[in-house]
């Protein structure tokens, strides 16, 4: 009788175990799923390359085929427009500007940020702060071009800057109330050294000085200035007058003092003999003074002190500073971008580590120093990188700021591009070669962002 299990039904030959499939079966699979991975990725991409490509690639390669041609483009001249960069002091100028804003701007404006977002963490207002300083992100170039445009005028009563400056050095070194005065005509004064006026004779004690000035108008007189009066005679001192020798609406007479005439209150009066300052006298308000015995027989003299043009501030926008001014501009936009990037990596910095070097015996210098800047370094070289790219294709505020007389000092490659392929004296061919140059220069600032992106994505 055949084998039979209790309870079941019974059992029959064992099945045999399924045959695995074959190497070349399962590779051609593998490779069928990851080709239609990349046609899926491919098709994704596609609107992307295609946009890449029109706006970008195409450009790039029409300025490099361009820069081989001539002005009207249709002569070949080769490397001449590459050679001509060189040769031109314009462009020449432009390069060395370039790389002064690739040092200055990026690394004040990274540092400028660290400070800020290090700082506000320890106070209660941090975010206010914060929040002003990244305010100017919020302006568009060209607003902040006007803006600073202004900030930098050369005149007081409306440029910020100058006004600052020049009130905190009439603080210090007061300026002169008379700049313009001189004597008029037929006067007793004559020209001195140093822009001083002396009289013509010697002076007499007992008999008053008469010492008349023009070209002073009457709203730039210091302020407490009385009508002039006349000097009284004293015996044994020399005394006099000195005024604004004019009346205003006409009349009056020349060299003596008449009712409307105003003093020059405050203005030095000196007694010289044989080249030494024997005695010295201010003019009071009403523009009278006395001089003692001394002065008897002296010449008098108003020191050049007295003539010294007021002081009119920086020329901010002069060859010179009109480059750093420009850059301090763009730090102010873009300090702020810096100090939020820095502090949301200090936000990620473990707090222990801070608080054991402090415990260590550590300052706030070493812990700086030696811990916060470093475990901060990625973030600061993306902050420094980000800016270097940016400042390599500075356009706008050079050329809202800088004045058109000095904007071939304040002048940078990307504004030389623009000044170069447009305009009336456009030269395409030399514009596309320094495009060219501009993204050669570009390129290696990428390539270290590029790589910096790896080894983030290989962590």
């Amino acid at each position: 009788m055949p084998a039979t299990v209790e309870n079941g039904p019974p059992a029959g030959p064992p099945r045999p175990a399924p045959r695995p499939a074959p190497r070349a079966a399962r590779a051609s699979g593998l490779r069928s799923d990851a080709g239609r991975r990349r046609l899926v990725a491919a098709a994704f991409l596609l609107p992307a390359l295609v946009l890449l490509g029109a706006l970008v690639v195409q450009p790039i390669g029409y300025s490099l085929y361009r820069s081989l041609f001539d002005r009207s483009g249709d002569v070949f001249v080769g490397a001449a427009n590459y050679g001509e960069i060189v040769r031109d002091p314009t462009i020449r100028t432009a390069l060395g500007n370039t790389a002064l804003w690739v040092v200055l701007a990026p690394t004040t404006a990274t540092a400028l940020g660290l400070i800020f977002a290090v700082l506000t963490e320890r106070v209660r207002w941090g975010t206010a702060f914060k929040l002003l300083v990244f305010m100017p992100m919020a302006i568009s170039m060209l607003a902040a071009g006007i803006i600073f445009r202004l900030v930098y005028d050369h005149d007081p009563q409306r440029g910020v800057a100058n006004a600052v400056w020049v009130g905190v050095h009439d603080t210090f070194a007061e300026s002169s109330a008379f700049p313009k005065a001189r004597p008029g005509r037929d006067s007793p004064l004559e020209p001195a050294e140093g822009g001083a006026f002396v009289t013509r004779t010697a002076v007499r004690a007992g008999v008053p000085v008469m010492l008349p000035l023009v070209g002073v108008a009457p709203e730039d007189l210091p302020a407490g200035t009385r009508t002039a009066g006349v000097a009284a005679a004293e015996p044994g001192k020399v005394t006099g007058t000195v005024w604004q020798d004019f009346t205003r609406g006409g009349g009056g007479r020349t060299n003596a003092v008449d009712a409307t005439e105003q003093g020059f209150s405050g203005m030095r009066v000196e007694a010289v003999r044989d080249g030494r300052v024997v005695a010295s006298a201010t003019a009071r308000a009403d523009g009278t003074f006395s001089l003692p015995a001394a002065a008897d027989g002296a010449r008098l003299r108003l020191p050049g002190a007295n003539f010294r043009a007021a002081y009119a501030g920086v020329e901010w926008l002069g060859p010179t500073l009109v480059t750093p001014a420009v850059i301090g501009a763009y730090v102010w936009m873009w300090a702020g971008f810096a100090m939020v990037l820095i502090g949301a990596g200090l936000a990620a910095v473990p707090r222990e580590l801070l608080e054991a070097a402090r415990v260590d015996g550590a300052g706030e210098w070493q812990v700086f120093r030696r811990i916060t800047v470093p475990l901060l370094a990625p973030v600061l070289s993306v902050v420094l990188v980000t800016l270097v790219i940016n400042v390599m294709k500075i356009f706008d505020l050079v050329f809202v700021i800088a004045p058109g007389a000095v904007q071939d000092d304040a002048n940078v490659l990307a504004l030389q591009l623009y000044r170069t392929s447009f305009g009336t004296d456009a030269d395409q061919g030399l514009g596309s070669a320094i495009a060219v140059l501009l993204l050669v220069l570009v390129v290696p600032v990428m390539l270290v962002n590029i790589r910096r992106l790896r080894k983030e994505g290989d962590r």
